[in-house]
């Protein structure tokens, strides 16, 4: 199938550093093509794939100090998408709305997968124009502030299977915090979690532009009062396996409507158990008692940390193994793109020219050729016909003779 990964453009795929939407893309187009699909990754020119990349900007914007607005570098990439459009069976779209207005003429051949929250009400009355056009949600949750669209269904994110190795025997001794600086992740949770424990805590986050406030004037002052906790700052893919998995347990303290929370997931492949406050969709991912606790304030938090210590981290690594590969995933989406209309009707229309032309090359043969003869047959001419002839007959002599002398023609009665 020929398969086009649309990606934002704020990071590389994969990211060199945070950035969640973009390495699902990323894990998603490696395991299509080593499916033996035919991928084009629209993405940032620093981008990494063994699909073909269409590179639409030089390098993550995010990482670009040139770069004040991502808008225009957005709209030259779907630009680029619309003038490619008719070279891929299925286009699946990771960048939320922007594209809307550019896929009208081959909406049924595309799917978008929505990343991000949907409870902002600026979002339904677009949803609502668009309500045609295909959506996958990354978790059920997501879905419930939405007017009524077209969904396709439901993927949850998922890993490489050998990325993240389990470790059944941490040594780092401390609670882990990962992911971003920001209101609703509430790493102000984590650090009153661990202070009430009495466990050192590590935060590996980034802090955007627009969260810099809320970093200077809480979190900065709340971690140089607490001893026990260490800032870490932004962590690199390659550092989450020693991060994660030498943790005792994850903090996931959020205090907003979480679409997915790929950090959960990443935790229990490394055998880590998560400790997550129930909202948005970590009840959808942590299987309670199992790969973690769900809570619903700080004292039950703090009752947890006390007791990750009873849970078998085998048993978080098997709900990884069984609930968050990348192979489900893409399992998930091909069935999701077969099932697209576009696609249906271009196999229907597919079938119908394939029967259409065997019909004319039948019907050719049959104006060009009285009969065929096949190797040793005997097949007696209408009177006063031509010798056969054509192509197929000569395909078919050819191979008589490779067999053997061809039998010579008799005549009619």
């Amino acid at each position: 199938m020929r398969i086009a990964q649309i990606a934002p453009l704020f990071e590389s795929c994969p990211p060199r550093f945070y950035g969640g939407t973009e390495r699902i893309v990323s894990y998603l187009t490696e395991e299509l093509v080593r499916q033996g699909h035919d991928v084009t990754l629209f993405a940032s020119g620093d981008s990494l794939t063994s699909a073909l990349l269409e590179p639409c900007c030089k390098v993550a914007l995010r990482l670009d100090p040139y770069i004040r607005d991502p808008i225009p570098c957005h709209v030259v990439m779907l630009e680029k998408v619309r003038t490619l459009a008719d070279e891929f069976d299925v286009l699946h779209f990771h960048i939320d709305l922007l594209h809307y207005p550019v896929i009208r003429n081959f909406f049924e051949r595309t799917v978008t997968t929505l990343h991000g929250r949907l409870d902002l009400p600026e979002l339904w009355p677009v949803y609502a124009a668009f309500h045609d056009a295909p959506l996958v949600s990354v978790s059920n949750e997501q879905r419930k502030p939405m007017p009524p669209v077209n969904w396709a269904g439901t993927v949850y994110h998922g890993l490489p299977r050998d990325l993240l190795p389990f470790n059944p025997t941490p040594k780092g001794g401390y609670l882990a915090f990962l992911g971003r600086i920001s209101p609703e992740k509430r790493p102000d949770r984590a650090i009153e979690i661990a202070a009430r424990v009495g466990a050192k805590l590590k935060i590996a986050a980034k802090i955007d532009r627009v969260d810099e406030a809320y970093w200077n004037d809480l979190i900065r002052p709340m971690i140089a009062m607490s001893p026990n906790v260490e800032f870490v700052g932004e962590i690199a893919e390659r550092e989450k396996a020693d991060f994660l998995g030498h943790a005792d347990a994850l903090l996931f303290p959020i205090d907003w409507p979480e679409p997915f929370g790929l950090v959960m997931v990443e935790a229990i492949a490394c055998g880590t158990p998560v400790i997550a406050f129930s909202c948005g969709s970590a009840p959808e991912i942590i299987d309670n008692g199992a790969s973690g606790f769900l809570v619903s304030d700080i004292s039950e938090a703090v009752a947890a940390v006390q007791r990750v210590g009873s849970l078998d981290r085998a048993k978080a690594r098997e709900s990884f193994d069984r609930r968050f590969t990348i192979e489900r995933v893409a399992s998930d989406y091909m069935r999701i793109y077969r099932s697209l209309p576009g696609l249906r009707k271009a196999a229907r229309l597919g079938r119908a020219k394939t029967e259409i032309n065997l019909g004319l090359v039948a019907a050719a043969n049959r104006a060009e050729e009285p009969f065929a003869r096949g190797p040793g047959g005997r097949t007696a001419p209408a009177p006063g016909a031509l010798p056969p002839s054509g192509p197929l007959q000569t395909a078919i002599n050819e191979q008589g003779a490779s067999r053997g002398p061809r039998l010579a023609q008799e005549p009619g009665p």
